[in-house]
């Protein structure tokens, strides 16, 4: 007599047979009492027909003697189930008590196909699914490969979509496996909305979130399609935000959403429970560790006894503390923060209490998800390595850098237990993301006319975390290129060593008359002192020529005939020449080109050699749309280290953000700039142009010193001494959705500039400043007026320049973009107004 049970998926069956001298046992296998005395090799196998008859029995393991008992047939059975290799498997005891496996063996996938996708490719699908073509076919798999699909378009914002599995089954056990998939529509977040905010407008906690409303440009973002992790995300950074502006109290409840069928969308909503705004009342430092001073610790602290209690603040003092005392060699302290609250008063009382850690030490750091990225890359972030002590701060720093790589999607840093009670083992998760970037820019400003840029660069070349740029630029009146490179860790120590080559061409326009030529190569060395305050060393080589149109460069001169341009060419000419003019067609350029130029041009191509450093100081909330912080940057160099020219030039700007009532941002700006000379005459190209940079409301070399030739191109000749201040008010339009990325300026602006320190007199073969006159003014006009015959007059008063303006600024997704429009308020008599401003570019 047979006794057998068919078994399905795994589960535990029991079966009684009248007359059975045994009742099952576990694991739902009936076998007989004799059948505890077979072996491995006794073990038969039926319905095979890829899998090898060895392959299944060594999944039944013998006990002591090579004998199976119960619990090795039970074993067997479920891991011959779990392989997933069958749709069957039934245990039977034959004759003389011989155990008897039958199986019946899961098709072979011969294809899978996709049918109905439009917005997401096969490819990307394919590598998705766990069914594979050639592998076992497991409805359970297929059922868990219909739903990561149904995720993934979920995650695309198409929440209405349907994926049907379909098998089509083929000869020889195989199978086709067919999803058909119905995409549906895109379902994206149609409102955000916050309830119980007081202290902050639901405009202003719009910009603290990722996610984003629908909107007619939403199709060139992803921010507004709806994913439940980010707004997860969304509910941390609302918190984050509120603590770091002194709200100790507050709680994010709960972000509601609910799809609204009729706007085919969800609803966002976030309720907040603000409490009271904390400041700092008391600030104290304790240790527990003999011999460590606590009040050491106040330099590294960036808490102030008044000011706002701002838990990033609170963070970055634990973390600069507990490295400083690591540095002394107290490797295992930790700094414990605590505060304590006075809700009266509203105030907090900070306490850094510093005291001895656990002595664990770091066993090994585990990589994990860094299919392209060198293992060297991502290690050299962190400031410890295995066998260091465990230092939390520094690991929470080693993810933050890593973060801040740019190279993954995702990074978590976890911890696991050693082989021993004081070892741990970091787990570094990441999740790598493409790096290589490929874009068309075009832009177009009052400045440079219309431009268009070409470019292609990699932030993680070859994985080893360097990276590379060229580009190509083709304008109006600009052209170009550039060759970028920087290893970030040169000679596996924190310091970025850049390359730079690049060739610059600057034509004459409306605002200049001569045109320029560059050749350039830089090598610079990047320094991060702090987190906030960064110093760079460079050196810059690069060779200059003018050029001159022909009009301006090839007119009369003394030996050569005279230049009479016909209509035509002077109308195709930039600015076209004015033949109705009385100042002598037969000497036009021989002298309306201002001298400086003209000195330039005969000297030929310069070389500029110049050693600079720059020291950054950043504390901005934001770097591309600031509304709280300081950006202070310091500019020195010194040319002369070899090459046609010497001088100093000195730099400083420094911007100044802070938020007002009701979202709107206050901006003040002060920018001030000095050249020194330092030998040999300073040419007129190293002088300060400004403009619009300087004072709103001008045109490009707008203002300062100017040549007053009345028959030439009166060309701005530059100053020595600059210097500038802003104050500027950045508001919304409340009655706009936040998601538009419009907002209003108002500013009034002042400066100065002069002393200009150039060429004045020069005499030349064939033209002197004498012949000049003689030859290039006609008699009729005063010569006192036009130069004298010592050299060059220019005006060069100290003025003061001032203007109020308006501004839009657009955050549009082709780029940033901003229109100006400023009225002079006051203005050197010979200076160049331009009312109206725009400039802006993008990468599509």
């Amino acid at each position: 007599m047979k006794f057998g049970l068919r078994l399905r998926g795994g589960l535990l069956a029991t079966l009684i047979m009248f007359g059975a001298p045994v009742v099952a046992p576990i694991g739902a296998a009936l076998v007989s009492s004799s059948a505890l005395a077979q072996t491995v090799q006794s073990i038969s196998v039926e319905g095979n027909r890829r899998v090898e008859v060895e392959t299944i029995r060594s999944y039944f393991k013998p006990g002591p003697g090579g004998r199976l008992d119960q619990g090795a047939i039970d074993d067997g059975l479920k891991a011959l189930i779990e392989t997933g290799l069958f749709q069957d498997v039934k245990i039977n005891r034959g004759a003389g008590g011989q155990i008897v496996v039958s199986v019946v063996e899961n098709p072979v996938i011969g294809r899978i196909a996709f049918e109905g996708n439009k917005k997401i490719k096969d490819e990307q699908l394919g590598t998705e699914v766990q069914s594979k073509a050639r592998g076992t076919f497991s409805r359970a798999m297929v059922q868990s490969d219909t739903l990561r699909i149904a995720e993934i378009y979920r995650r695309s914002g198409r929440y209405d979509v349907r994926v049907t599995p379909e098998v089509i089954e083929q000869p020889n056990n195989r199978v086709d496996l067919i999803f058909t998939i119905e995409e549906g529509a895109k379902t994206g977040v149609k409102s955000i909305e916050f309830v119980g905010n007081v202290a902050f407008s639901s405009y202003r906690l719009r910009d603290v979130i990722k996610t984003r409303e629908s909107n007619l440009l939403s199709f060139l973002a992803s921010g507004d399609i709806y994913d439940p992790d980010r707004v997860e995300a969304d509910r941390d950074l609302i918190r984050r935000f509120y603590l770091k502006n002194g709200f100790a109290d507050v709680q994010v409840v709960a972000a509601l959403t609910e799809y609204d069928p009729e706007k085919k969308g969800f609803n966002v909503t976030f309720k907040i429970e603000e409490g009271a705004q904390y400041r700092v009342g008391a600030l104290d430092f304790r240790s527990s560790i003999p011999k460590f001073d606590p009040n050491s610790m106040r330099a590294y602290s960036r808490v102030n006894v008044g000011s706002l209690y701002n838990v990033e603040s609170v963070e970055k003092s634990v973390e600069e503390m507990q490295i400083e005392a690591s540095r002394r060699g107290y490797a295992f302290a930790v700094v414990r923060p605590g505060g304590d609250r006075n809700f009266e008063a509203h105030t907090v009382s900070v306490v850094f209490n510093i005291d001895e850690g656990p002595r664990t030490y770091i066993e090994r750091i585990n990589l994990r998800g860094n299919t392209r990225t060198r293992d060297y890359v991502i290690r050299r972030e962190f400031d410890i390595s295995e066998g260091d002590a465990y230092n939390r701060a520094l690991v929470d720093r080693a993810e933050r850098r890593l973060k801040n790589l740019d190279y993954f999607k995702s990074v978590k840093i976890t911890t696991e237990p050693g082989s021993s009670s004081d070892r741990v083992i970091l787990i570094v998760d990441m999740e790598e993301k493409s790096t290589g970037d490929f874009s068309i820019s075009g832009g177009y400003s009052t400045t440079d006319g219309a431009l268009a840029e070409v470019s292609v660069s990699e932030r993680n070349l070859l994985g080893r975390g360097l990276f590379a740029k060229a580009s190509v630029t083709y304008g109006q009146y600009a052209r170009g290129y550039s060759l970028s490179f920087v290893e970030p860790y040169l000679l596996d120590y924190r310091v970025a060593l850049g390359l730079d080559l690049y060739q610059r061409e600057q034509k004459s326009n409306s605002y200049i008359s001569y045109g320029t030529k560059t050749l350039g190569f830089s090598p610079r060395l990047g320094f991060s002192l702090r987190e906030d305050l960064a110093l760079q060393l460079r050196y810059s080589i690069y060779r200059q020529e003018i050029t001159l149109p022909f009009y301006l460069a090839n007119c009369n001169n003394i030996a050569g005939p005279a230049f009479n341009p016909s209509p035509a060419f002077a109308a195709s000419q930039v600015p076209p020449i004015d033949l109705s003019s009385t100042n002598g067609l037969g000497c036009y350029s021989d002298g309306e080109a201002s001298l400086p130029v003209r000195k330039e041009l005969a000297n030929g191509k310069t070389l500029t050699s110049a050693l600079g450093y720059s020291l950054s100081y950043n504390t901005l909330d934001n770097n591309k749309n600031p509304t709280d912080g300081l950006l202070v940057d310091f500019r020195q160099d010194f040319a002369g280290v070899g090459g046609d020219v010497t001088y100093l030039k000195s730099v400083i700007d420094a911007k100044y953000y802070t938020p007002l009532v009701s979202d709107i941002v206050a901006v003040a700006r002060l920018q001030s700039g000095i050249l020194t000379k330092m030998g040999s005459d300073l040419r007129m190209l190293d002088h300060f142009q400004m403009g619009p940079n300087l004072v709103r409301g001008f045109a490009p070399n707008g203002i300062g010193p100017r040549d007053l030739n009345p028959f030439g191109t009166q060309d701005a000749l530059g100053g020595t001494k600059y210097w500038g201040a802003s104050m500027e008010l950045q508001m919304p339009f409340w009655f706009l959705p936040k998601e538009v990325g419009l907002k209003g300026a108002v500013y009034a602006d002042a400066g100065g500039l002069y002393d200009y320190q150039g060429p004045t007199t020069w005499t030349a073969t064939g033209e002197t400043t004498t012949t000049r006159n003689s030859n290039c003014i006609p008699s009729t006009i005063n010569p006192a007026t036009a130069g004298t015959c010592t050299g060059l007059v220019y005006d060069d008063s100290k003025v003061i320049r001032s203007s109020v303006g308006v501004g839009l600024i657009w955050q549009s997704p082709f780029g940033p973009l901003r229109f100006d429009y400023a009225v002079p308020l006051s203005k050197g008599k010979y200076d160049r107004t331009q009312e109206f401003r725009f400039g802006g570019g993008t990468s599509f």
